[in-house]
C-alpha cells in the first residue's frame, strides 16, 4: 500500500506565524514553490499561504506585506486538514477531492514532516489516477467555455 509518506515532499520549508507576507514571497522566490505551510513555535501546522493570498489578501487591500504576518494570514480560515504519514493514498486522494485542495501538510504527532502536492501525486500515481484527481479538485476552477454558455 502506497502511503502519504511514500509520496509526500519531506524537506519542506514553512513559515513561521511571526514571518511577514514579505519574507514569505521571498522565500517562495528562493524556493521557486507557489505555497508554504505556516507553524506555529512547537512546529505544528496551522495554515498555508499561497502566492495568490499574499497578492489577493495582502497586497489587493492594501494591506503592508512588511507588517502583515503569516499568522495573521491563517486566522479566520477554516481548520487546516492534514494527513498522518501512515495514511494510504486512498485516504489522500479522497481528502484532497472532497474538500478540493492542491496541498496537503503531512504530520507525525502532530508536527509538520512533509507535504503532499498535485506534482507528487503527478510522479507517484498512475496516470489514470492523477488525471481523476485533477479533474475533481479543480473542476470549479475551470473556466467557462462557449458550450456551457
Amino acid at each position: 500500500m502506497t502511503t502519504a509518506q511514500m509520496i509526500m515532499h519531506p524537506d519542506v520549508a514553512s513559515l513561521s506565524v511571526r514571518d511577514t507576507m514579505d519574507v514569505a514571497a521571498q522565500r517562495m522566490h528562493q524556493l521557486d514553490v507557489g505555497a508554504l505551510p505556516i507553524c506555529d513555535g512547537e512546529g505544528r501546522p496551522v495554515g498555508i499561504v499561497t502566492d495568490r493570498d499574499i497578492v489577493v489578501k495582502c497586497l489587493a487591500p492594501g494591506h503592508d506585506p512588511r507588517t502583515t504576518t503569516a499568522g495573521e494570514m491563517a486566522q479566520g480560515t477554516a481548520d487546516l486538514l492534514t494527513v498522518g504519514s501512515d495514511a494510504g493514498m486512498t485516504e489522500v486522494l479522497a481528502l484532497m477531492k472532497r474538500h478540493q485542495i492542491r496541498r496537503l501538510p503531512v504530520v507525525e504527532d502532530g508536527k509538520l514532516v512533509g507535504i503532499i502536492s498535485e506534482a507528487d501525486i503527478a510522479r507517484g500515481l498512475p496516470e489514470s489516477t492523477v488525471g481523476e484527481f485533477v479533474g475533481s479538485v479543480c473542476a470549479q476552477h475551470l473556466p467557462m467555455t462557449t458550450t456551457d454558455l
